[in-house]
C-alpha cells in the first residue's frame, strides 16, 4: 500500500502499523526512514481521531502525583486548605478552587487542563 493519503479504514490503520513494525529500525536519512516518520504521523492522527484519551478526573490525577511523590493526605493541607477540606475534595463534595489550582500547579506541577476538568469556584 502507498502511504501518499490519510489513514481512513481499520483495515489501512492495520496495514500501517505492520508496516511500522517492518521499518521500526531504519536508518536516519535513509527513504526507510522518511516512509516510517510519515506512517508515525499518520498513524497518530488516525489514533486521535478513532481513540481518543480523556483527561483524567482532576482529583485522581491529585491523587496519581500524590502516590508519585509519596505525598500524604496531610500534606495537601498546604494546597487545599484543611484536613476537612482535602477529606471533601477528595470525596468529590466540594469543588476545587481558582486558588488551589494555582497552587496544584505550581506546587506539583499539575497542568492547568487536568485541574480545570472539575467545576472552578
Amino acid at each position: 500500500m502507498s502511504y501518499n493519503k490519510l489513514i481512513k479504514t481499520e483495515a489501512e490503520y492495520n496495514d500501517a502499523l505492520k508496516r511500522i513494525d517492518e521499518l521500526f529500525d531504519a536508518e536516519q536519512g535513509t527513504s526507510e526512514a522518511d516512509e516510517l516518520e510519515l506512517l508515525v504521523a499518520l498513524v497518530e492522527l488516525y489514533e486521535k481521531e478513532h481513540f481518543p484519551i480523556e483527561a483524567p478526573d482532576p482529583v485522581s490525577a491529585i491523587k496519581f502525583r500524590m502516590e508519585q511523590e509519596g505525598l500524604t493526605n496531610e500534606d495537601m493541607v498546604q494546597y487545599l486548605g484543611s484536613k476537612s477540606r482535602v477529606s471533601e475534595i477528595f470525596s468529590h463534595k466540594r469543588n476545587l478552587s481558582i486558588s488551589m489550582i494555582r497552587k496544584l500547579m505550581n506546587g506539583l506541577q499539575i497542568p492547568a487542563e487536568v485541574l480545570l476538568g472539575a467545576s472552578v469556584v
